[in-house]
């Protein structure tokens, strides 16, 4: 029936003869298919622009720092501070549930930033002290040369890792940064490697300001100690983050005598439960985005259904005709719904077009700058739900005008003037 040329010859001519009845009909379909794509792909933007700030950091991962006591304990008063050390270090990598345990320091605290020299430059820089272990959680993007090794932590190399703006900062365009030397404190070190910023927004500019050097190195050259910032920690893929960040809060404040029901005295932060927390919402937007696509899809599919309900009272004499001739019911619901579904797909066909289009042009004019909307595009595999919603609507749009047209009786089809 789909091949038989005397059935395309009149749904054209039927086509032909109303034009701007058929041009409005597909408009709506147009539409519903178009603001479906354009919704999903703004969806995706949104989504890309949030969670882009996740980029490179482990999402089974977890962080710990010291915070003021709240309550007395053991003896000890209240509004007491104390710091992490390498003991706590030691004491963490034996909790089987962990994967990665790795000690972290910033000179001047968290977010502080120190004056770093080279000649007659001066950078205001952050100066953050890891192990080489930290990549596992925090990914390093390495442009040039290499990072931190464990050779670096053994042997207390005077050695650094550094941003692509403090290579801009202190050196000239196009001057080799390998092999030089930079001064922080007073202290020389030798750049043996150059990073890429693996996120965007504020963590993004703060890596690319930010110098790593040997922990070793640091406690060395900068008296720190034993003192221990924080900690950057990755559970096993088996463990849920935060049944291993329960267990090492719990390590953490029996070590340093702190409450157990004091809750302000350790600071923390899951990367897991936040993803998560993220990854929940934007499944619901989606679902929300769907729900209201469809029905504005729907919304057009109907108005086909109801021109092809005039389409078939149109037709009536002539479908009598071709049941009088010995048509059986099946090619008469299979030419309604030939129809139908060649409307819906085309109108429907395009509108994906125009919405994909769209999308693509946006995406290229913000590129990587569109802040918390990036990269608003659709999938495949979302716009090959999008065509089967658009022909499954085809198929029920058709359904109601099939019926009727079945139903009709020969000899009342061939008195109707």
């Amino acid at each position: 029936m789909i091949f038989e040329r005397d059935s395309w010859q009149e749904i054209f001519a039927t086509i032909r003869k109303n034009r701007l009845r058929t041009f409005l009909t597909m408009l709506g379909v147009f539409w519903g298919i178009f603001m479906l794509v354009i919704m999903l792909g703004s969806g995706n933007g949104l989504r890309n622009g949030i969670l882009k700030d996740f980029a490179g950091t482990a999402t089974n991962s977890f962080f710990t720092w010291t915070q003021q006591t709240s309550k007395a304990y053991k003896g000890m008063k209240p509004g007491r501070y104390f710091n992490y050390n390498m003991g706590d270090a030691e004491a963490l990598k034996q909790i089987p549930e962990l994967d990665v345990v790795s000690p972290l320091n910033q000179l001047g605290g968290h977010d502080g930033t120190n004056n770093v020299m080279r000649g007659l430059k001066t950078a205001a820089c952050g100066i953050q002290a890891c192990y080489p272990q930290v990549s596992k959680i925090q990914e390093v993007r390495i442009g040039k040369g290499r990072f931190i090794n464990e050779l670096d932590i053994k042997e207390k190399r005077k050695i650094c890792v550094i941003g692509p703006r403090v290579a801009e900062m202190l050196f000239a365009k196009g001057e080799e940064v390998l092999g030089e030397y930079i001064r922080i404190n007073g202290v020389y070190f030798k750049v043996v490697g150059l990073t890429n910023p693996t996120a965007g927004g504020q963590d993004g500019q703060e890596q690319a300001e930010r110098i790593n050097i040997p922990f070793t190195t640091f406690q060395n050259a900068f008296n720190y100690g034993d003192i221990v910032g924080w900690f950057a920690i990755k559970s096993k893929d088996n463990v849920p983050a935060e049944v291993s960040e329960a267990k090492v809060i719990s390590i953490l404040k029996e070590r340093h005598k702190i409450a157990p029901e004091d809750l302000s005295a350790i600071g923390h932060w899951n990367m897991a439960v936040e993803y998560n927390k993220l990854s929940g919402l934007f499944t619901g937007i989606e679902v929300l985005i769907w729900i209201v696509g469809i029905g504005t899809l729907l919304a057009g599919v109907i108005g086909i259904s109801n021109i092809m309900l005039i389409v078939v009272k149109e037709r009536t004499k002539e479908i009598g005709v071709k049941r009088a001739l010995g048509a059986v019911p099946y090619q008469i619901i299979a030419q309604i719904l030939i129809e139908t579904l060649f409307l819906t797909s085309i109108s429907g066909y395009f509108g994906l077009l125009a919405g994909i289009g769209l999308l693509e042009l946006i995406s290229s004019a913000i590129g990587d700058s569109g802040g918390m909307f990036t990269n608003p595009t659709v999938d495949l595999p979302v716009a090959l739900k999008a065509l089967a919603v658009l022909v499954l609507s085809g198929g029920l749009a058709g359904l109601i005008p099939a019926s009727k047209a079945v139903a009709i009786k020969p000899v009342e089809a061939l008195r109707t003037e």
